[in-house]
């Protein structure tokens, strides 16, 4: 990969409305996402009824209905994914889905995506891990409230399953919506390296844009980053998201940052050869000098431009005699 790839993440901030699902395709492809990345679950192959909202979800949802209810109104029905799919080509923007449960990796598999993306609750999902494997491909795995010993036995999983090592993507990740700026430790970015994979990347959930803008400058490979059409509509994930001018700021950041982080060689850049003449000194006659004169620390000075000898030449030059005359201001030559 010669360029972090950026992922627009709709999750479920469709609201289980196909029309909007298509319009947060388009969306993310006007603001230069490579990808659109979905959400696609069997709710009752996720969700027991008796599992609790997280705390989050109890304040942008209420706490009336269960986390089942909630989730059966804003996932779409697995018929759609193939539709959305066929979209993103025609749209020129990646597709990308994350499957929650067996039957929605069966959805998924046929849809030809470039990376299957493995959320964070499913990381100590043994069998859910292992199909995944089964079937192949490239995997970009989000690490959040996860140990270093429990990604690598993940990542091992897979491995030992049929995905290299290599082609498997880690994404640091705090699970938080919206995650605290202090609880985000991007620092582990190097902790997930240790583990030898295909590359480190960062799934943000915290407010704003500067932890991915951080994050590529870190070296992340990949940012995922949810959004949404309109931060106040219902659901769970709208108020932690990006509407969308705030994602178009995030591509453009990111994509700067890229060009910024450069070669690592400390060289002179194209950009500022040009104004090493008007930036840099030249020795200079401090005053009119007669030729046959010595040149000394009181008729000799530093003064712009930079294209004569350089003032490192300064204990070369001292002592040394004047071949011509130098009126005041001009470059001294030998």
């Amino acid at each position: 990969m010669n360029k972090c790839i950026i992922i627009a993440e709709a999750g479920v901030n469709h609201n289980g409305n196909l029309e909007m699902a298509r319009e947060m395709v388009r969306v993310a492809r006007e603001c230069g996402a490579d990808y659109v990345k979905f959400q696609t679950a069997v709710p009752e192959l996720v969700i027991s009824s008796i599992a609790p909202k997280a705390e989050y979800q109890e304040e942008t949802t209420g706490k009336e209905e269960s986390q089942l209810e909630m989730c059966r109104a804003i996932h779409l029905p697995l018929s759609d994914y193939a539709g959305l799919a066929e979209l993103c080509r025609s749209e020129g923007i990646g597709f990308m889905s994350t499957p929650f449960d067996l039957v929605s990796i069966d959805c998924l598999a046929p849809l030809g995506m470039d990376f299957w993306k493995i959320p964070s609750g499913e990381i100590t999902n043994l069998p859910y891990l292992r199909k995944i494997a089964h079937i192949g491909g490239r995997v970009i795995l989000s690490t959040g409230m996860s140990t270093l010993a429990e990604v690598e036995t993940a990542v091992k999983v897979l491995e030992d399953n049929g995905i290299p090592r290599e082609d498997v993507i880690l994404l640091h990740c705090t699970t938080q919506y919206p995650a605290p700026y202090a609880s985000v430790n991007l620092r582990a970015m190097d902790a997930l390296r240790t583990l030898n994979t295909g590359g480190v990347g960062y799934s943000d959930h915290t407010k704003g844009i500067e932890v991915s803008v951080a994050a590529a400058a870190m070296g992340a490979c990949v940012i995922e980053k949810h959004f949404t059409l309109d931060k106040n509509l219902p659901g769970p994930d709208h108020r932690a998201s990006l509407e969308p001018a705030e994602l178009r700021a995030l591509v453009d950041a990111v994509r700067h940052v890229e060009d910024a982080l450069g070669s690592g060689v400390k060289e002179v850049a194209d950009a500022e050869a040009p104004n090493i003449v008007v930036a840099r000194k030249s020795i200079v006659a401090a005053r009119d000098i007669r030729a046959g004169e010595v040149f000394t620390e009181e008729n000799i000075t530093v003064k712009r431009p930079g294209n004569g000898l350089s003032p490192m030449l300064w204990d070369s030059v001292i002592g040394r005699t004047a071949s011509r005359a130098f009126p005041a201001d001009t470059l001294i030559t030998l």
